[in-house]
């Protein structure tokens, strides 16, 4: 297969992967940074941490390029609104315009009403292709309200109906 049709093929195959939109949110030099995102990953429970991939085009990514932590905050249903500011809709500050934010133990903005929230060290990170992958060591977890993860599936936004 061609390398155009070869890319067209894996996004359309990656539609069908249905991943909880979360919030990175990293701060530096005095300066709050947010972009929505779905590539992250747990990676290990011993020890407990995730991996984030973030474009190198992205503006939190020189932040995390210097080593800042960083927090990674799951999306309720109910936030569709933030992710679309964290995704290009606004810029800097206007980002945390909707949502309830504190700092967290690492400095990180933390969104207090998340899913739930993972404050994270910035451990270690690799370049690959377009972007960096950052693996972050979970200081703290904190989570918020019932299981409704909000959902990007197919380039739109849903939710999962949970049977109790």
């Amino acid at each position: 297969m061609d390398k155009n049709k070869l890319a067209e093929m894996t996004k359309e195959g990656l539609r069908r992967l249905g991943k909880a939109v979360v919030v990175i949110t990293s701060q530096f030099e005095g300066q709050r940074y947010a972009m929505a995102a779905t590539a992250v990953s747990e990676l290990s429970m011993d020890p407990p941490s995730l991996l984030i991939c973030v474009n190198k085009s992205a503006s939190i990514h020189p932040v995390l390029d210097a080593k800042a932590n960083f927090c990674i905050n799951i999306l309720s249903s109910a936030q569709e609104r933030l992710s679309r500011l964290c995704s290009g809709e606004s810029r800097g500050e206007a980002r945390f315009s909707e949502g309830h934010w504190k700092d967290a133990s690492n400095g990180a903005p933390r969104l207090v009403d998340a899913q739930a929230c993972f404050v994270c060290t910035n451990s270690d990170n690799f370049e690959f292709g377009t972007h960096s992958v950052f693996v972050g060591l979970i200081e703290t977890v904190h989570v918020f309200g019932e299981v409704d993860p909000l959902i990007y599936l197919s380039g739109t936004y849903t939710r999962v109906e949970l049977e109790r």
